[in-house]
């Protein structure tokens, strides 16, 4: 009677046990350059799991843009715990799905080149949108959009799809800051010298300029730190433009149906401590959201400072968005 009572306990308790032992999933939605082995995702992972008794899982989508198609369709049934990837021209497009919780964390630690008191988007790093250019093909780049887009005819440049790519949708903005009203006639003007239009800035910057298929991309101005730091070489630099460059703040966000807030909100602590900030600069390639002092790679000192800083708060991004991006297609069909 006492084995068999005990065999009946076991039998109740194992179950139990094994449940208790399962680490909670926290799973964030983010893309290609965040998530990849030679991004900052595998050892922001390796930090937080440190610390969490978790386990982190990247869902890994094509773009910010695609992250926020899938928010839309999952609707409340989504997985998604964390988003990571949005941008500050992508923010209000986001809150406005209705899927965004508040985040309630404090934000002493940033150190970015605006204010920020956000309620639902955290920073985690920033930076410039800039033309890189291969030395090797351009030895002297434009200066300006208007020498960009009065250089000889040979001239060609890789850009982004501003419907699925952030970086695509920071030149609308950037060509908007600079030209306003006139911008729809100036990417007619430019439209002869894209080579290509990428669905990604992955896509663009390694199938294409790495291959030597164009000899300038949109990027950012700290591109050329990751070649100097890791490839050793001076070869791929950002052409400082005379009018100024445009500010992009990368975001991520709580998801309001996520099953795991409590260590949601715990990762968006972990974004602004140095353990996940150290991976920002050379993997991200990026600038910090906290200043990391000593530890910011000195090649971050070699870059070009822009003169003048555009930035459009995200409500009026979201108002102007779906215009710009309608002239911009016009302009690109004809």
């Amino acid at each position: 009677m006492l084995n068999r009572l005990s065999l009946l306990l076991l039998a109740v308790t194992l179950p139990l046990a094994a449940h208790s032992a399962e680490r909670p999933v926290l799973n964030v939605y983010t893309h290609p350059s965040f998530a990849a082995e030679w991004g900052p995702g595998p050892g922001v992972k390796d930090a937080f799991e440190k610390q969490c008794d978790c386990t982190l899982n990247y869902t890994v989508l094509n773009s910010g843009g695609d992250i926020l198609q899938r928010l839309r369709l999952e609707g409340a049934s989504t997985p998604a715990d964390v988003l990571l990837g949005l941008d500050t021209a992508t923010m209000e497009t986001a809150l406005q799905t209705g899927m965004i919780g508040k985040h309630e964390r404090a934000l002493d630690a940033l150190d970015l080149p605006i204010d920020w008191n956000d309620a639902h988007f955290i920073p985690y790093d920033w930076g410039y949108f800039a033309f890189v250019y291969d030395t090797q093909q351009l030895a002297e780049p434009p200066a300006s959009f208007d020498a960009l887009i009065n250089a000889p005819d040979d001239l060609k440049i890789i850009i982004q799809d501003p419907r699925t790519s952030t970086p695509g949708l920071g030149l609308l903005l950037w060509m908007h800051s600079v030209y306003g009203d006139e911008a729809a006639q100036k990417w007619e003007q430019l439209n002869g010298k894209i080579l290509a239009t990428t669905q990604s800035w992955s896509d663009g910057y390694f199938s294409l300029f790495m291959n030597g298929e164009a000899p300038m991309i949109l990027s950012y101005s700290t591109s050329p730190a990751y070649h100097m730091a890791v490839d050793k070489t001076d070869r791929y630099q950002a052409a400082q433009f005379e009018e100024g460059h445009y500010l992009q703040v990368e975001v991520a966000a709580l998801v309001e149906s996520s099953k795991q807030k409590d260590l949601a909100r715990r990762f968006l602590d972990f974004m602004l401590t140095p353990d996940f900030q150290e991976h920002i600069p050379l993997k991200n390639v990026m600038y910090p959201a906290i200043d990391l002092g000593a530890d910011l790679p000195e090649v971050f000192d070699r870059l070009i400072t822009p003169e003048h800083t555009f930035f459009m708060a995200p409500a009026e991004v979201a108002s102007q968005r779906r215009q710009l991006v309608n002239d911009w297609l016009d302009a690109m069909t004809r």
